[in-house]
Formats: C-alpha cells, structure tokens, sequence
C-alpha cells in the first residue's frame, strides 16, 4: 500500500503528462484532418490519425489513474486525520 506522499506524487506527475498527452494525440489526429483534405495518400493519413488516436487515449488513461491517485491521496488524509482526533 502507498503512502499519502506517494500518491500525492504521482498525481502531480501525471495529471500535467496526461493533459499534454491528449493535447498532443489532439493535434496529430488534427493533422491527420489536413492530410486528409489535401489527398494526401490513404496511408498517410491513417497512420497519423491512428497515431493522435493511440496518444489521445493514453493521456485519458493518465488523466484517468491521475484522478484515481488523488482520490486515494485525499481518501487517506481524511482516514489520518480522524485516527488523530
């Protein structure tokens, strides 16, 4: 089990990384768009869209264990500060 600074950690780690993640998966499938609409090669196109899609979804997923790090950060400051009253 970690402790409270571990998880309080973590979370401001990958709270920031998830969120440059998306922005960063969002961007390549945006590109993806504009090599669509110039006919650019199916391939090209395919492979980037896949590629921002891939990004997008493990920023969601750090977004996602990020939240899960601060609930329990959060959960075990409050089960600490009942123990001590």
């Amino acid at each position: 089990m970690m402790d409270p600074t571990q998880h309080y950690r973590r979370w401001r780690w990958l709270a920031p990384a998830g969120l440059l993640t998306i922005g960063a998966g969002l961007s390549v499938v945006g590109q993806a768009t504009l090599f669509k609409t110039q006919q650019a090669p199916t391939r090209r196109w395919v492979l980037w869209g896949t590629a921002g899609l891939a990004l997008t979804n493990a920023g969601l997923s750090m977004l996602g264990d990020s939240i899960k790090h601060r609930a329990l950060y959060e959960g075990q400051q409050s089960t600490d500060r009942v123990k001590n009253a």
